[in-house]
């Protein structure tokens, strides 16, 4: 089976994500699409305004309907900071006959170097990035060091194309906070969750 492992902090979770993630099992032509919500990203600041439990639900109602894809809270019960070689590690170890693509941005591949043993995480999954329109190509001499030939074109080969998508997390956090409209930028579902727990609204 080919998987797709999908990970971020999903704070909240958006149509852009919904887009990506669908896209790449497309054209990856994945069975599945393993949505992994980040307690704590490595590489982020600040932590997660949304609390762990209100982020999983709010991916569960975005992807309701959709059966190929589905909700693993491995790094949300391990708590702390999300290192994914630990995340990757596991999964191939419960399921090693699966083949797994880590769908991950351009910036996600240009800090490439600086994740928590690039070299062993990329030798258990095959780095599928994530190319919006308007976007620089992908530059993937960052890895050069860390993979060999055979694995470099692989990673090349598995680059998703999409279309420019002018949405983020933090956008819909601050229209939020504004009182400003956040349709056709979030699943109506996650929008009307968001409201019934207050979520992302100005303190005072």
């Amino acid at each position: 089976m080919k998987v797709g492992i999908y990970g971020g902090s999903f704070d909240p979770v958006h149509l852009g994500h919904l887009w990506i993630a669908e896209s790449a099992r497309e054209y990856l032509q994945l069975d599945e699409v393993w949505w992994i919500p980040a307690s704590q990203s490595p590489l982020k600041e600040f932590s997660p305004i949304a609390s762990n439990e209100q982020r999983s639900m709010m991916i569960r109602l975005a992807i309701a309907g959709a059966p190929n894809h589905s909700v693993d809270e491995r790094e949300l019960r391990r708590g702390n900071v999300s290192y994914t070689i630990d995340t990757i590690k596991e999964i191939t170890t419960e399921k090693p006959h699966n083949e797994y693509f880590l769908i991950v941005g351009g910036d996600s591949l240009a800090s490439m170097p600086d994740w928590f043993k690039p070299k062993e995480l990329l030798d258990l999954v095959t780095l599928a990035v994530v190319v919006r329109g308007g976007q620089e190509r992908p530059e993937y001499s960052v890895l050069e060091g860390i993979v060999n030939d055979e694995v470099l074109e692989r990673i090349r080969s598995a680059e998703v194309k999409v279309p420019a998508i002018e949405i983020s997390s933090s956008e819909v956090r601050d229209k939020l906070s504004k009182g400003c409209s956040v349709r056709y930028r979030i699943p109506s579902a996650v929008e009307a969750y968001i409201r019934s727990e207050d979520l992302y609204s100005v303190r005072t």
